[in-house]
């Protein structure tokens, strides 16, 4: 009876021929057999598990944490074997990463890079071994755009110009505003800064007096904070920061300076994340744009699509909203990061 399971056509199809054979065994030898089908099934599909090697910035804020955590949770949900890589802020560990990735035979790649540049050898790599790239939250700047199948992020641009158009309502189109930028390099930190500019520029009664990298952190927004606040005091009106740990940290200098976050400074940052929404109710932060860091299942979305060769659209742009201190305490319930 083993004999005939193992040729069946396929393993853990019972085909005519096998079901009257069955039929006509006795009880134990019928259910050998079909033991036999089952872990013979059971074996075809554990080979065709899909596999995802996951390339992730590192952990610098909150925001970075639930990206994380929503394409682990969204991979579990859909059984993918997936292959996580923490760069700890280094584009150097993120190629690495990918080579890696292609050496274990992954079939996609989701990759969230540090910076926009610098990775058309190694996609290219990436390429010649059949493996799909999906890019999350932040693009790239490559001369071949066949390199990667898709870019699932929001529009930076954008969220710099909603920061803009807040801030410039806020401030009755009048005050000095201090700038805390994302890491250099990165597309968030360019795209923000970009949307930002084009907004102020419209109103001559603002300017950007100080503008300086925190790199997406807390502790770094509040060292570049510090120095801000020792170099112009009392002649900062407002603080823009590209992320919300930035303007976390950002808060705790002003405090530290004997200033009140939210009266004496007016703030707005990007991102959205529950810290931001506390610091709001607490009355410290004026204003966050929302970017939205639940890109698990779009991402497996589109790797799924990639890979049955379905067309899946170059740019997948993640819809933001811009959330006010009044608003806070009756949303705060409803975040999910």
């Amino acid at each position: 009876m083993i004999e005939d399971a193992a040729q069946s056509p396929e393993p853990g199809c019972i085909t005519p021929e096998l079901r009257l054979k069955l039929l006509n065994m006795p009880l134990a030898r019928k259910l050998l057999g079909l033991l036999c089908a089952v872990v013979l099934f059971s074996a075809h599909a554990a080979e065709k598990k899909l596999t995802v090697g996951f390339s992730q910035i590192g952990a610098e804020s909150s925001w970075r944490t639930a990206e994380t955590e929503s394409i682990q949770s969204e991979a579990k949900k859909r059984g993918v074997d997936l292959k996580f890589s923490d760069a700890q802020q280094k584009q150097e560990n993120q190629i690495k990463a990918l080579r890696a990735f292609v050496a274990q035979r992954v079939d996609a790649i989701i990759l969230a890079p540090v910076v926009e540049t610098g990775w058309e050898p190694v996609l290219r790599e990436v390429k010649r071994a059949k493996i799909a790239v999906i890019l999350v939250d932040r693009g790239i700047k490559v001369a071949d755009q066949s390199l990667y199948t898709t870019l699932i992020a929001s529009d930076f641009v954008s969220e710099g110009r909603m920061a803009g158009e807040w801030l410039a309502k806020k401030l009755d189109g009048k005050g000095n505003i201090v700038e805390l930028q994302g890491t250099a390099g990165a597309a968030p930190a360019n795209d923000r800064k970009k949307g930002f500019a084009e907004i102020i520029q419209k109103h001559p009664g603002l300017k950007i007096v100080k503008s300086q990298s925190g790199d997406f952190t807390r502790a770094k927004g509040k060292e570049v904070m510090e120095a801000f606040l020792k170099s112009e005091g009392k002649n900062i009106n407002a603080v823009y920061a590209h992320n919300d740990e930035m303007a976390l940290g950002a808060i705790q200098a002003i405090e530290e300076a004997g200033f009140q976050p939210g009266k004496d400074i007016t703030l707005v940052s990007i991102d959205g994340v529950k810290g931001a929404f506390e610091a709001m109710v607490a009355g410290k932060l004026n204003c966050t744009v929302e970017c939205n860091p639940l890109l698990g299942p779009a991402a497996f979305n589109a790797v799924e699509a990639a890979l049955a060769g379905k067309p899946v659209e170059k740019n997948i742009v993640v819809k933001d909203e811009v959330y006010e201190q009044s608003v806070a305490k009756d949303v705060i319930a409803q975040r999910k990061y």
